[in-house]
């Protein structure tokens, strides 16, 4: 008697039409994200394209945005990865109808609604309030690196950028020859250590041009030549908004006495800015600063978020400054507007957050809208800080020192770190692949969405079984 096998004939064709809905289980995640994605407002998306159906066919965005969410949810980011699993891989196949969109149509498509993409982190997290899974009784903020799409040795001064730009395009505006003058542009820049007044205004200054910057969200351009003339105006515009700062201020000094009326004492030290653009950028992602890892540093993003004791993120932001003290308050009112928008009217009783996050200014904003900070006054409870004795700083001591204080506080690390970790560790996203402050935002928002479509697919397939 001959061995018994299944018949395994690849020349066979089918007799039928395949049925994709035979290709995965009932409880795939490829099929509750194409059912979530179903639920949500794609018209944004939809608006962009003509409405009289003129021009080639171009791939319907609800499959798109289904495509990009499951890649990213299942940590595949890459367009070109995306697209060979559009052949390759059954779930991609499925959510396609077995289209395979080529990885310049998924790049394309991902910049085109950058906004869009990034907005559907509001519509998840009302899924997700709508589930039941959003519990803002207590909630926990913290912040991640993560590496930018650029290389550390991509950083130039302003020397350096104007000899490229010469280099490349073969010229050098006027205003640039001004700015030089005799100078070799090498010079060691002055500290700004002239009393803490200057360098308050200069902070100020800083972060306002900071703050444009970030509300204009400058695309940064694909060609070499333009991201060094980006880069050059950065330079430039820091250079000119450190002068003004410092006018201001000297006028501010000659007035001869404070905002509260009370004289000045001692005349300031002179200082005089520096004649021609210091600092240095990036040239590949002029958004991004060098921030720690481990013992080296790299061009990247500081990702905070704001969690719920379920994990569920609330809020997710970028910043470019690489510590936490001023994220707290803007982060909670971030999480407010978030929930807000989902419909929750529950607002947040017990904010968490570790040492990086101690400003005296944010814990009182906080209170005064009702809520209550345990924010670690330093990093460990044993050892206060000289500096910081006495006020807020012994009292949030003194809560941590209590059994209820020290065990809402030791909530945090469970609430929110692992957030980071599942998806650093276990998504494999550590690099934004995106550049420029406003893409890395909508690449954090759509990740930070993933997240929660996860959590709420765990929640539906445990619901089913139960």
């Amino acid at each position: 008697m001959p061995q018994n096998f299944l018949t395994c004939d690849r020349d066979q064709p089918m007799l039928l039409p395949p049925d994709l809905r035979d290709w995965l289980d009932e409880d795939h995640l490829a099929w509750f994200v194409i059912e979530a994605i179903e639920e949500l407002d794609l018209e944004p998306f939809y608006a962009s394209y003509r409405a009289d159906g003129h021009g080639r066919a171009a791939h319907d965005p609800k499959m798109m945005v289904t495509l990009l969410t499951y890649a990213y949810a299942v940590g595949e980011r890459s367009s070109r990865a995306i697209e060979r699993r559009c052949r390759e891989d059954v779930a991609f196949r499925v959510i396609c109808a077995n289209q395979t969109p080529d990885h310049a149509t998924i790049a394309r498509f991902r910049v085109r609604h950058q906004e869009a993409l990034g907005d559907l982190f509001g519509q998840v997290l009302t899924l997700c309030a709508e589930a039941g899974l959003v519990e803002v009784g207590v909630i926990a903020v913290d912040g991640s690196k993560f590496a930018a799409a650029a290389s550390d040795g991509a950083i130039r001064t302003y020397e350096q950028i104007a000899t490229e730009i010469v280099e490349e395009a073969g010229h050098i505006d006027a205003a640039e020859d001004e700015v030089h003058g005799d100078a070799r542009g090498d010079e060691l820049p002055e500290h700004l250590a002239r009393g803490e007044g200057r360098r308050a205004w200069l902070r100020e200054a800083k972060k306002r041009l900071n703050a444009e910057r970030a509300e204009r969200g400058d695309p940064v351009p694909r060609a070499r030549e333009e991201r060094l003339e980006l880069c050059r105006q950065r330079l430039v515009e820091d250079w000119q908004t450190e002068h003004r700062a410092n006018r201001d201020y000297e006028a501010y000094r000659a007035r001869g006495v404070m905002k509260d009326g009370r004289p000045f004492g001692s005349p300031p030290k002179p200082y005089e800015p520096p004649a021609e653009p210091e600092g240095k950028v990036n040239t590949t992602d002029p958004d991004a600063k060098r921030m720690k890892f481990g013992r080296n540093f790299l061009p990247s993003y500081n990702a905070q978020a704001v969690a719920t004791e379920g994990q569920i993120i609330l809020a997710a932001e970028i910043t470019t400054e690489g510590v936490d003290f001023e994220q707290l308050d803007p982060m909670i009112s971030a999480a407010e507007r978030e929930l807000k928008n989902a419909g929750v009217t529950e607002r947040p009783a017990v904010v968490l957050a570790d040492a990086g996050y101690w400003s005296n200014g944010h814990i009182d904003a906080l209170r005064e809208r009702g809520m209550t900070p345990i924010v670690a006054p330093d990093t460990t409870r044993n050892r206060p800080r000289k500096t910081r004795l006495g006020g807020p700083y012994d009292f949030m001591r003194r809560v941590l020192a209590t059994e209820s204080g020290g065990a809402l506080y030791s909530q945090r690390q469970w609430m929110v770190e692992p957030v980071f970790a599942q998806i650093k560790a276990n998504r494999r996203i550590e690099r934004f692949k995106r550049r420029g402050r406003a893409a890395a935002r909508s690449e954090w928002r759509l990740i930070a969405a993933t997240h929660n479509l996860l959590k709420l697919h765990r929640h539906s397939s445990v619901a089913a079984t139960a």
